[in-house]
């Protein structure tokens, strides 16, 4: 291994570190309580290394968005992959949705709440963004009914996924009545 070599690869593992210890602090304690300072004392590395992979918390947030994203497209595809049928994709598409919007609410603000300073529904949207719509649309563009886009159906949807996780974290909604409200949503498919 060449020497440029093994400084791209510390330097690649670094930054790994950096966006892990923030999603930890961040799921720890919240989004204010990650500052460059503290991350750098967890991290063992001094402030300026931090800055010569991330301008700041708001690039930082963007990262955890970008590998959340990823996470969340991999959760939903292997919840609808196992289902038979449309609507059990769309019903294990939901819950999966929920279940990773409760499992990890300092991700999920990260991708959908805070500014990370990425492009969303935009021609530079970053492809893992586009792959958890994408993930998404897989089950749900087969459900849109006829005359309506597949996209805007999965739009509308998911609007809805996220109205149901945000109302219930923030306690505007009753938890115990998740399980009702997605049967509610997906009976109302145009699909047998």
């Amino acid at each position: 291994m060449s020497v440029q070599e093994r400084k791209e690869r510390e330097r690649a593992e670094r930054e790994r570190l950096i966006v892990a210890t923030a999603r930890e602090l961040a799921e720890q304690q919240g989004w204010e309580a990650v500052t460059t300072r503290r991350l750098a004392e967890r991290i063992e590395y001094s402030q300026p290394v931090l800055y010569s992979h991330f301008r700041g918390k708001r690039e930082i947030i963007g990262a955890v968005a970008l590998q959340g994203s990823t996470e969340m497209a991999a959760a939903v595809r292997a919840a609808t992959a196992t289902a038979v049928g449309p609507r059990a994709r769309v019903h294990a598409l939901a819950r999966a949705y929920l279940d990773f919007a409760e499992r990890n609410p300092a991700v999920y603000d990260a991708i959908f709440q805070l500014d990370g300073g990425l492009a969303y529904a935009q021609e530079d949207t970053p492809e893992p963004l586009k792959d958890a719509f994408a993930a998404l649309l897989e089950s749900l563009g087969e459900v849109a009914g006829n005359g309506i886009a597949p996209g805007l159906f999965t739009e509308v949807f998911w609007a809805s996924l996220h109205g149901v996780a945000t109302l219930t974290r923030s306690g505007r909604l009753p938890p115990g009545d998740t399980e009702a409200r997605v049967e509610l949503l997906v009976d109302r498919l145009p699909v047998d």
